[in-house]
């Protein structure tokens, strides 16, 4: 049987915050951060304890389990909110709030809606920056539908659409592709 790879094998959230700008001191926050909180665990340390880390779900128990293991390892910088991306003013993080957002593994809602992304540069400071990370359509996987995979292209088009700039595409792991925008 052939080996599946899982966690940082697929994703180095840590390496890919870093590369993407993440630093000390900053506010970052996960859309979509998911039942693990694989970015926003990470990133609680890059940001350090004067840094603010938000993690964004719409499904309740994914927050309290990336709560659950926030206090099982100590976090104090990392704030759960209830959040809906797809609808306007559904995430409530401040406007210009953030140095860096990021959607991983949701890019199936940026290209059916300009919602996600309007809430990104609505939250997102001038200058600052959103990471988009997702399953690579031509990578071969049974880990994920071929109808939760975007390409690349038609995310990069979306944002650019709404507003902001492309900063660079990169390769995230064997079956993931990245895009880095900034906010003009």
């Amino acid at each position: 049987m052939p080996l599946i790879p899982s966690g940082r094998a697929l994703l180095d959230p840590e390496a890919i915050l870093r590369d993407a700008g993440l630093q000390l001191d900053m506010r970052y926050a996960d859309l979509g951060a998911g039942t693990l909180g694989h970015f926003v665990l990470p990133a609680t340390q890059i940001v350090g304890p004067i840094g603010k880390v938000y993690a964004v779900d719409i499904l309740k128990s994914a927050l309290q389990s990336i709560e659950s293991r926030a206090q099982l390892e100590g976090v104090t910088n990392l704030e759960t909110l209830w959040g809906d991306v797809d609808r306007k003013g559904g995430v409530k993080i401040k406007d210009g709030l953030l140095d860096l957002a990021s959607f991983v593994n949701i890019g199936h809602l940026l290209v059916k809606s300009d919602t996600p992304i309007q809430e990104a540069l609505r939250i997102v400071r001038k200058g600052g920056r959103v990471l988009v990370v997702d399953w690579d359509p031509q990578a071969g996987s049974l880990l994920v539908s071929q109808e939760h995979r975007v390409s690349l292209q038609d995310v990069r088009t979306r944002l650019e659409a709404n507003g902001f700039l492309f900063v660079r595409a990169f390769t995230a792991g064997p079956q993931h592709w990245g895009l880095l925008f900034k906010r003009p």
